[in-house]
């Protein structure tokens, strides 16, 4: 059984990369973030503040997270709603972030992810996958950027989907993220001991794949 965990701040490019290591082994990817992107979105369309413990722990049972599709076709389903694009509006971001410090949240998210993975070869990403997730994952990576490399990339990617938005207001998200990802009580990210630290603000997501799969293949044979 193959588990690869990839964490990172928001940006580093870790779905990404993550996406392509999986289709170059021919193994599954399980996008973790869309999942509380998806449970954020749930909660922000029934008036539930994503702040609010109790509140949120009500609605989780009626919260039925599913993909379909393989490779660039894959979809997530909320309740049987094709939320892909959804998800990825910049509003949710933020409450993505904020609900996914909740413990309620984390653990009836992180309970699917590991059933996944116990069944089947897989890449997951996120912030918590090597520390919490998947702590004896054989492989572990933290991937990062500096914070302007980051908020380029995300500025670039929702000027391209339509969404009229300045920069800075990207890069002060994104440092404002970093901030809660790292300081939350519950599952914070952290670069634990035993991950391979890639900064991959001078690389192309291709040559970070090919690095994250030299080391595993190297790993492998080293068994």
């Amino acid at each position: 059984m193959i588990n690869i965990a990839i964490d990172g701040p928001s940006g580093a490019g870790k779905s990404t990369v993550a996406k392509l290591v999986a289709a170059k082994l021919g193994i599954t990817y399980l996008d973790t973030g869309a999942m509380y992107r998806a449970c954020a979105l749930y909660a922000l369309r029934n008036g539930v503040s994503v702040d609010d413990e109790e509140a949120v722990k009500k609605i989780l049972p009626d919260i039925r997270i599913s993909f379909t599709g393989e490779g660039e076709s894959k979809k997530i389903l909320l309740n049987g709603e094709d939320v892909s694009s959804a998800i990825r509006e910049h509003y949710v971001s933020k409450a993505a972030s904020d609900i996914s410090k909740l413990p309620s949240v984390r653990d009836y998210l992180v309970a699917q992810q590991r059933k996944i993975a116990s069944e089947t070869d897989v890449v997951l990403d996120g912030r918590d996958i090597t520390s919490n997730v998947l702590p004896h994952a054989e492989f572990k990576f933290f991937l990062t950027a500096s914070a302007d490399v980051r908020a380029m990339r995300r500025y670039k990617e929702l000027i391209a989907r339509g969404a009229e938005i300045e920069f800075e207001k990207v890069k002060a998200d994104i440092i404002d993220r970093d901030k809660n990802d790292s300081q939350r009580a519950y599952a914070p990210l952290v670069l634990t001991p035993d991950s391979t630290l890639i900064d991959s603000s001078d690389m192309s997501p291709e040559q970070v794949a090919d690095l994250i799969i030299s080391c595993v293949s190297d790993g492998r044979r080293g068994r």
